[in-house]
């Protein structure tokens, strides 16, 4: 069962990760578009369904699944866990952060710029490596 729950863990997590670098680069788009125009609202409904259609669930897969198989595999005590597991709640938390922007945008409300959020798209790029290194080289 152990193996059978991992291959779920790595297909959700490789959903959220794939959201969670997709969401920014609509956003970068979305700060182009006039308020009420219709690319605006097109990427309004886009925004949404991709969080709530991927982002979100793949989030509650991963989270799920990785807490069986860190109890399963008796991983809590072993440091490369915990810094991976402390670099996964940096990334729930950018989660949130995503989140709140999706509303802001929903509202006509967004106060970032384009080069903000095509910054923001690498957070994750690099919460995903460090993440990998640490589960695959378990460095420590």
């Amino acid at each position: 069962m152990y193996e059978w729950i991992k291959a779920l863990h790595v297909i959700a997590v490789i959903s959220w990760m794939a959201g969670m670098l997709y969401l920014p680069r609509l956003f970068v788009y979305h700060t182009q578009a006039k308020a009420g125009s219709e690319l605006s609202e097109t990427l309004k409904v886009m925004e949404w369904r991709l969080l709530k259609f991927i982002i979100n669930p793949a989030m509650i897969v991963t989270w799920i699944a990785g807490l069986y198989l860190a109890w399963a595999g008796n991983w809590h005590t072993a440091h490369w866990f915990q810094a991976k597991f402390a670099l996964v709640m940096v990334l729930s938390a950018v989660h949130g952060y995503l989140v709140g922007r999706v509303r802001a945008f929903d509202e006509d409300r967004n106060t970032k710029s384009q080069k903000f959020y095509r910054i923001l798209n690498e957070v994750p790029t690099l919460l995903m490596i460090a993440i990998v290194i640490l589960v695959i080289v378990k460095p420590f």
